[in-house]
């Protein structure tokens, strides 16, 4: 095995780490942005140049073998290391041009994101924006984003993050809906109502269990986990569902029990400690920060800056 660390590039080693992390050529080569076939060629290369099998090929995927569980490790140090390196001589550019990653999730980056990123582009046109629209929690420690949008407090050692606000929830429905259906005045004439919820999510049962209102699955005439599906079908008249009171409102939709209790959603605004200084970096994130304000509310008043605590 010693013999082939002379010829080992690093590709090899990322190629196997993508194949192990996702279990498949085509699933790893999704993430990564490298063909399938150049990633069966490199796993090929990396076996040949060690002297040793790293995967078992199934029906399924791809399964790490001893001998691939036991580079994992290495591996994996590699890749901090080179994220590391790379991200210590990303805060040392002081140019305000060049490439931003953004990471938000896929309803924020439809409905809200597109307005402040045009005024990001007017205001800095040599910057280049990357937007990650994803549901899934980028990792900021292997820049897999720049700048991240969470609708949680991250817990990463060597992040910064400010809590920027709520986005405001409510019920809502169609005119055309309410036309037909009528408008419930409370919560036992909403059940009678067409809800619209979550299909494999139970978040919606669960935080209405907080509330003493009991739901299952079947009481949704249609259920489906992406939010985005949930504010088109709530605008073309399907049925009663929750959405973000400033997107319900460009839609001209009717709010339903108004005075509902219903818990908003934090955003945070996140980036690695070694990146928020970078001009590019930090004029993004000024105009991300200026241009969210008119989507929330502020619970505690002022916004926090700080680093987490770690748990």
């Amino acid at each position: 095995m010693l013999n082939g660390l002379h010829a080992l590039d690093w590709s090899l080693v990322q190629a196997f780490l993508a194949v192990a992390k996702h279990g498949s050529l085509s699933a790893a080569a999704r993430a990564s942005g490298a063909s399938q076939p150049t990633l069966g060629r490199q796993i090929k290369a990396i076996e040949t140049r060690l002297g040793v099998s790293l995967f078992t090929r199934q029906a399924k995927g791809f399964v790490l073998t001893e001998a691939g569980q036991a580079i994992l490790p290495a591996a994996t140090a590699m890749a901090d290391a080179a994220t590391k390196f790379a991200t210590a001589a990303a805060g040392r550019d002081m140019s305000i041009s060049g490439t931003v990653r953004l990471t938000a999730s896929v309803f924020v980056s439809q409905y809200i994101l597109p307005r402040i990123i045009s005024n990001i582009r007017k205001c800095h046109p040599d910057i280049q924006i990357e937007l990650n629209a994803t549901d899934e929690a980028d990792n900021l420690l292997f820049r897999e984003a720049d700048i991240a949008l969470r609708m949680f407090q991250p817990t990463q050692l060597e992040v910064i993050t400010r809590k920027l606000g709520v986005l405001e929830l409510g019920f809502f429905a169609s005119r055309d809906y309410v036309e037909r259906r009528g408008a419930p005045t409370n919560i036992n004439e909403l059940m009678q109502h067409d809800l619209l919820g979550y299909d494999r999510s139970e978040r919606f049962i669960r935080g209405a269990a907080e509330f003493g209102w009991k739901l299952t699955r079947e009481d949704f005439v249609f259920r489906c986990d992406q939010q985005t599906i949930h504010s088109e079908m709530i605008r073309t008249g399907c049925g009663i569902g929750i959405l973000q009171k400033g997107i319900a409102d460009e839609m001209r939709l009717v709010p339903i029990l108004p005075v509902f209790p219903m818990p908003g959603l934090e955003v945070w605004l996140t980036t690695h400690e070694a990146l928020r200084h970078t001009p590019r970096v930090s004029a993004v994130w000024k105009l991300l920060d200026e241009g969210l304000a008119p989507w929330l509310s502020q619970d505690d008043g002022i916004p926090i800056m700080n680093k987490p605590t770690p748990t």
